[in-house]
């Protein structure tokens, strides 16, 4: 067995499969044992076991966050297969979060998945919220995103939030002020979802890949995460811009 240094009550013990497998990570300087520590206590919410919530959770589960919770009520479909590379033709027809946890399992079975076969709303998005460190929302429901952001500012978890259609996608942490209801304060009269415009699916991968290194970053201290930022991914153009989001002092949700 391997221990890192001391981190007080959240110091862990690695064993040796541990150690080779999160070897890439000891050496990193802005990681190293005190961070692959607190990925292995982290508990994370993935809402939305989709094109987003697909390549984050393999992320996640690669990097060693200790509970992944799945939250979602769909079945596998074999249109699924073109960007949700969580699962295989085998897994159509059935549950996402059950497919997802045997996946994961195999993949990393250090990590403990729980799955929530619901669709989270205003009635029990707190509860789910409440048992998680940091929240990713890739869902394109926006009824689900708001309730998953007002669940997240009440009880102070950080959110990461990231969306796609077509060839531009787009990821955001929000904590506190500014919230996402600052960003997108109703439902937009034109809003689209994947299923009508479609998306390339490698974009997917590109964008939940982002929100699972925001969720790294924000767990082990990091670098800067994209709090109070939206990054914003045009594939066509292979440009990026980074734009501040301002707090709305009118919002409904942070606004005083």
């Amino acid at each position: 067995m391997w221990r890192g240094r001391p981190g007080g009550s959240s110091a862990m013990s690695f064993s040796e499969r541990e150690v080779e497998r999160y070897a890439r990570h000891l050496v990193l300087r802005e990681i190293g044992g005190p961070g692959q520590q607190k990925l292995k206590a982290a508990r994370v919410l993935i809402v939305g076991a989709g094109g987003l919530g697909a390549p984050a959770a393999l992320y996640l589960a690669a990097a060693g966050v200790g509970t992944i919770g799945i939250a979602d009520a769909d079945t596998v479909s074999l249109s699924n297969l073109q960007r949700q590379v969580l699962y295989a033709e085998a897994d159509v027809g059935k549950p996402k979060v059950e497919a997802a946890a045997a996946h994961l399992a195999a993949l990393n079975p250090n990590v403990a998945v729980v799955p929530h076969p619901v669709w989270l709303d205003e009635a029990n998005a707190r509860e789910i919220v409440r048992g998680y460190d940091i929240v990713l929302d890739g869902t394109d429901d926006f009824s689900t995103r708001f309730a998953v952001s007002d669940a997240c500012l009440a009880q102070g978890k950080v959110l990461v939030s990231g969306a796609l259609g077509r060839w531009t996608g787009q990821v955001g942490v929000f904590h506190g002020q500014p919230c996402y209801r600052c960003l997108v304060p109703e439902v937009p009269p034109d809003a689209e979802t994947c299923a009508l415009v479609g998306v390339v699916g490698a974009l997917a991968g590109v964008i939940g890949s982002m929100m699972a290194l925001e969720a790294v970053k924000v767990i082990t201290g990091a670098g800067k995460p994209l709090d109070g930022r939206l990054l914003i991914y045009d594939a066509l153009a292979a440009e990026t811009r980074t734009v501040r989001i301002g707090a709305d002092p009118a919002c409904t949700a942070c606004g005083a």
